[in-house]
């Protein structure tokens, strides 16, 4: 069953419009969407001089060199071309996870309105992006283009993603080597919890691919607020756990920061910037936390 279409908040896209997408090496310079290529032409950053050849538009022509040197050169310079944006989503059975208080909002409908909102930067500076579903043991891939027409793509797409399955194994990934470039941008929504999804990013960055990883998290696996006995299941394994909320609170806290701490030194030894987000939290956080103001590399 099809979910309700994905809209921006009109509070969330007013915040947007004030984010630039930056990679690692121009953080505090330009904004994503602003990378020169290594194609000489009429963009605005100078490369070089070269001789003027019959064709060249005049006013490329140095006249402050011809004053000096009696010969024509026109300046050229380093084309300024987007940049390929990819959004990997996990689709998984563990992204269908809601808290109690909200059980119509999963860990994936928090994923795919953050993904909007990417695309949505994306589309404002002029990037291409697309996307990769990874559930079900299987891969849905839309390849990068820009305009509104990606944007309503990427709607009807998500509309129809449900969480299933398992995350793909590597045989099924092995497309995503051919499809994202050297100089893509990843950004990786997850729970984190699947060995498979880290050991993907991980290679994408050994690969020298820019990565960035979202941990999407429940506010019941912050704050673990049960009283009285339940049964915890895993929801792609099926195995189950019977206990007193109040009696595991302090271990399963105790366990899971330590998780996240492993999974932080393991991200940032590879060269992933990370961050976790909360079902409660605002969709943008993990924008403002890469890309506001005052951001910066680990």
């Amino acid at each position: 069953m099809a979910s309700q279409p994905l809209t921006i908040p009109p509070e969330i896209r007013s915040r947007l419009k004030r984010l630039r997408l930056r990679t690692r090496s121009d953080l505090g310079e330009r904004g994503f969407g602003m990378h020169p290529s290594r194609n000489k032409g009429s963009g605005i950053e100078f490369a070089q001089y070269r001789a003027y050849e019959p064709g060249d538009e005049p006013r490329r022509i140095d006249w402050k060199l011809f004053a000096r040197s009696d010969k024509f050169f026109v300046r050229e310079a380093e084309e300024e071309s987007p940049v390929s944006v990819w959004i990997l989503i996990d689709a998984s059975a563990s992204m269908g996870q809601a808290d109690r208080a909200r059980p119509d909002h999963t860990r994936l409908d928090a994923a795919k309105l953050l993904a909007l909102c990417i695309a949505e930067l994306a589309q404002m500076q002029g990037d291409r992006f697309g996307w990769v579903s990874l559930g079900e043991d299987a891969l849905g891939l839309a390849e990068p283009r820009g305009g509104r027409a990606q944007i309503d793509r990427l709607q009807l797409d998500f509309g129809r993603l449900q969480p299933g399955g398992s995350f793909p194994d590597a045989a099924v990934l092995a497309p995503l080597w051919e499809r994202i470039g050297a100089h893509d941008l990843v950004l990786f929504l997850s729970d984190c919890f699947d060995e498979r999804g880290i050991a993907l990013i991980e290679r994408l960055a050994k690969a020298g691919r820019e990565v960035l990883c979202v941990q999407m998290l429940t506010t019941e696996e912050r704050d673990f607020p049960f009283d009285g006995g339940y049964r915890f299941r895993d929801q792609e394994s099926g195995e189950a756990l019977i206990g007193d909320g109040a009696a595991l609170r302090a271990s399963f806290l105790t366990r899971f920061a330590a998780a996240r701490a492993a999974l932080g030194e393991r991200l940032d030894a590879a060269g992933i910037r990370h961050c976790a987000y909360v079902l409660d939290e605002r969709i943008d956080r993990p924008l403002q936390v890469f890309f506001g103001r005052g951001a910066d590399a680990p």
